[in-house]
């Protein structure tokens, strides 16, 4: 039986507002091997019975059912669109019609009509008070509408109300962007809101990233000093009339009971001072002020149809305890991301305060210190007589404890509940094997995505830092796309970088870019030394790319075009004879060979620039090629060839020695693929031999722990590759799962051995850039990997490395076509060799190359034709379920 499964938009299966015609894709689902679309044929209508049909494709003899771009469809503004589609297979089945896909259209620029209006004066700017914003109207002909739409954003964070229900389920709105250049909106169906007779539209407003007290440095108004709010209500009649309402000066305002709300501090909220039905009509509010109007860029405004921050999950306290300094500390069993919702009864001014945090120390107590100056505290004044409920507003935080400083009589761990906040993306994988630590790290890995994930990819969630640094991005960016849906995320926050970027192409340390200017005493980052830095800024280069490998996606190849050109110019214009290097360099940063003291590890940064400048050049000339830019192409892949045989002159000696002697300048060499033929055996020899020199442990960093593996397995070692995996003493990934980790650490020794700190100064237990060996566990382990010849996994590379001890591992990860699966088991057989048992299952209008390693005999080969090589068995599949039996001669 054919049929879809679900269409999507802008690869998510709804948009909540766009601007233009969303690329269009489907999941095929089939009871058939081999299965391949044929046709399909299209439809666009304004409802869902499809009477009202604006655009008809007609039948298209394709195979293509992902990353369709549709052109020439006219979308009015402010309404919701249905999209279905039909398909024929190979077997001459059709699906019929599907169920529709839904989209609603935004607001264009030239369409807006409302003002930025503000609760606060120009004397509330070193405040971060909460202010609230409301406006009555009357709707006598309710009956008559067809549908209502509302477009908001605010300069600061908003939450929006409607007749005293809040709108919508988002968080944190609208998020954090490079708002003088590219300040997001919202939009969200109001007509379940909407009474006939008095209606209100409401809004609260805070500080938040715009004005609050943001970076290390601790600067305010970074994008301005006042809140402010944005709306446009779209009343859309049956009639076909139209009715709009605005935010203008007939709104009024008045302070919230938020006292003070920042991002990394925390939140003071009295409830005495709560407007009963503030958001209602009905409500008196003629002793509210007049709101001022504030002369903001309408023209940056743009749609966010997807990927905004919501309240995923709720986890319920596992213990309470007192720690030896007395305290009462709620552990909550996870590191996470958000905050704590409490319910609570006493008398009026009696308040809860709590404190958040990640870990305790070596005794047992509170440890705040690797907060540096981020409060994390939260402050509730009852209203009294009542049980009262909270939740923080404008604020979020990252922990694990909670210590209680303050609460109203006997303290009861079943009224707190903490709250998971992170960007709505589709999880799209699953992970489990024989050993129970790898599991563990797996968990792990994709809690440091959940806690950083928070609308832009940021370092860590918890101490004073809180930002977009673009190494941490570009070096994860791989597993986050196996691990979730991260295009419409990373599209999100590569627009930023774009608009961030340097008018010579320079790529900030940080998107969005707070930290220019705004240095000058930090002693890394004064005199300008705030962007370029290799690894770091090659994000530019590097995330659009794994967009194009995961996705399909050239509409980000594209959209990011120049700004990848401009970042591979940069390095060109500032290298001589292909060696560049620009102010401040991270290197390969907090690696274990660095000097004592210093951050900075032992690989050198001229080695290290040149390799991703290498690396990015080949990636961007690989860009240009897909997108038919035949002369950038040839230029940049001269340019790439050019860098290669200039790095193999500077780091290779003519005896195929590298010259600098670490893990790291190593793995970059063989990894980038920048070592002469000739010289691999010994690259591949000397790796191995500084491996065992730290007794079969990484000293590596930033730089060179992502592809670590990789350069072992790709290169014969894949034994190696396990080996180094399942170390579980200090320096390893499995050191922290030892020591009760349950997200990924900064630094390899968070946590000491002897149970004392790194350096309070850096020292985060939510920092997702090791988490990268997560691309290993599904790339390498599961074997499940996309061809950049036919991306997105439209054809499929399934090449386990079977190892490291494990009886059995099943991974599955959810591509825009399908669910990818492979679960392999071994176990002992006769003369040394292993048996394998191996079951896969390729989605419908896709194919596969399957290849077994290391094969002494098939005797289950499901029909597929093996060519054979030197005990490498590869074969090309179909959609569908296969089970393959081998032995191999891996040992179990």
């Amino acid at each position: 039986m054919l049929t879809i499964e679900k269409i999507l938009l802008d690869y998510a299966q709804s948009q909540q507002g766009t601007e233009h015609f969303p690329v269009v894709g489907w999941l095929i689902k089939s009871d058939k091997k081999n299965v391949t679309q044929q046709s399909w044929h299209l439809q666009v209508s304004r409802d869902e019975a499809f009477t009202r049909i604006v655009h008809d494709t007609g039948c298209r003899q394709s195979e293509q059912s992902q990353n369709i771009h549709l052109t020439g469809i006219e979308l009015d503004h402010s309404h919701r669109y249905y999209v279905r589609v039909n398909i024929s297979d190979n077997e001459g089945e059709s699906s019929g019609w599907s169920l529709p896909g839904v989209f609603i259209t935004g607001l264009p620029a030239d369409k807006w009509q409302a003002a930025f209006i503000s609760g606060e004066a120009p004397e509330d700017k070193d405040t971060s008070k909460g202010t609230l914003l409301r406006k009555a109207f009357p709707l006598e002909r309710a009956a008559e509408i067809d549908s209502v739409f509302v477009h908001a954003s605010a300069l600061g964070l908003y939450k929006l109300y409607c007749n005293g229900r809040k709108v919508g389920n988002d968080e944190l709105t609208p998020g954090w962007t490079s708002y003088h250049h590219h300040l997001l909106y919202q939009t969200y169906d109001l007509t379940p809101f909407i009474n006939n007779g008095n209606n209100v539209i409401a809004a609260s407003l805070g500080a938040g990233w715009y004005k609050g007290d943001m970076s290390f440095n601790r600067y305010r108004h970074y994008y301005g000093d006042r809140t402010a709010f944005i709306c446009q209500m779209v009343i859309n009649y049956k009639d076909g009339h139209q009715e709009v309402l605005v935010s203008d000066d007939q709104w009024c305002a008045s302070d919230s009971p938020v006292l003070f709300s920042e991002i990394y501090d925390g939140e003071i909220y009295d409830a005495q001072r709560e407007q009963a039905g503030w958001n209602t009509a009905g409500f008196d509010d003629s002793p509210w002020r007049p709101v001022s109007l504030i002369d903001a860029n309408k023209a940056v405004l743009c749609p966010q149809g997807s990927a905004t921050v919501q309240q995923i999950e709720t986890i319920a306290p596992v213990a309470v305890v007192t720690t030896p300094q007395g305290d009462t500390v709620v552990d909550f069993g996870q590191n996470l991301t958000g905050w704590v919702s409490f319910s609570v009864k006493g008398h009026a001014g009696d308040k809860v305060v709590l404190r958040h945090f990640e870990v305790l120390d070596a005794d047992g107590n509170v440890y705040l210190d690797n907060l540096r100056t981020a409060k994390q505290r939260i402050e509730y004044t009852l209203q009294g007589g009542k049980e009262e409920h909270y939740q923080p507003n404008f604020t979020f935080q990252g922990f694990r404890y909670v210590k209680v400083e303050s609460w109203p009589g006997t303290f009861d761990i079943h009224c707190l509940m903490a709250v998971v906040v992170h960007s709505q993306m589709q999880p799209t994988s699953d992970f489990a094997c024989s050993n129970p630590d790898l599991n563990q790290l797996h968990h792990n890995i994709l809690w440091g995505l959940k806690g950083n994930f928070v609308d832009v990819p940021t370092d860590c969630p918890q101490r004073d830092e809180r930002l977009g640094w673009t190494g941490d991005a570009q070096i994860f960016c791989r597993t986050a796309s196996y691990l979730m849906q991260t295009r419409n995320f990373f599209a999100k926050w590569l627009t930023d970088l774009r608009y961030d970027q340097t008018a010579e192409g320079g790529v900030p340390h940080v998107v969005p870019d707070i930290l220019t200017n705004r240095c000058d005493e930090d002693r890394f980052l004064a005199n300008g030394n705030t962007h370029s830095a290799a690894a770091w800024a090659d994000a530019a280069v590097i995330n659009p790319w794994t967009m194009y490998l995961m996705y399909g996606d050239t509409a980000t190849l594209r959209n990011q075009y120049a700004s990848m050109k401009g970042w591979i110019n940069f390095m060109r214009n500032h290298s001589v004879n292909n060696h560049w290097r620009y102010k401040l360099q991270f290197g390969d940063w907090v690696a274990l060979d660095a000097k004592e003291g210093s951050y900075f590890g032992a690989t050198p940064n001229e080695l290290t620039c040149m390799a991703y400048y290498a690396w990015s050049t080949l990636l961007f000339s690989k860009a240009a090629k897909v997108l038919g830019n035949e002369a950038d192409y040839q230029e940049y892949f001269a340019l790439y060839e050019s860098i290669v045989h200039s790095f193999q002159q500077e780091f290779f000696t003519p005896t195929g020695r590298l010259a600098a002697r670490t893990q790291t300048a190593h793995i970059l060499a063989l990894y980038f693929n920048l070592v002469p033929e000739a010289f691999r055996e010994r690259t591949v020899n000397t790796l191995l031999e500084l491996l065992a020199e730290h007794d079969g442990h990484l000293v590596t960093g930033f730089v060179g722990t992502p592809y670590f593996c990789h350069a072992l397995s790709q290169n014969g070692h894949a034994k190696e590759a396990w080996q180094l995996l399942l170390k579980d003493d200090f320096p390893s990934w499995l050191y922290q799962v030892k020591a009760g980790a349950t997200t990924i650490w900064e630094h390899w020794d968070g946590i000491k051995p002897d149970g004392s700190m790194w350096s309070p100064d850096m020292n985060s237990f939510n920092h997702y850039a090791y988490g990268a060996i997560g691309e290993w566990l599904y790339r390498a382990a599961a074997g499940i990997d996309t061809d950049e010849s036919a991306p997105g996994f439209k054809h499929i590379r399934i090449k386990p490395i079977i190892g490291g001890g494990l009886e059995w591992l099943n991974a599955r990860y959810h591509s825009l076509y399908g669910d990818i699966k492979v679960g392999w088991k071994v176990a002992p057989a006769d003369n040394g060799l292993s048996h394998v048992t191996m079951d896969v299952e390729i989605p419908a209008n896709t194919q596969a190359t399957v290849t077994l390693l290391d094969v002494d005999s098939v005797m289950a080969d499901d029909g597929v034709n093996f060519d054979i090589n030197n005990h490498v068995f590869s074969g090309v599949t179909g959609s569908g379920h296969y089970h393959f039996e081998y032995l191999t001669f891996n040992p179990l």
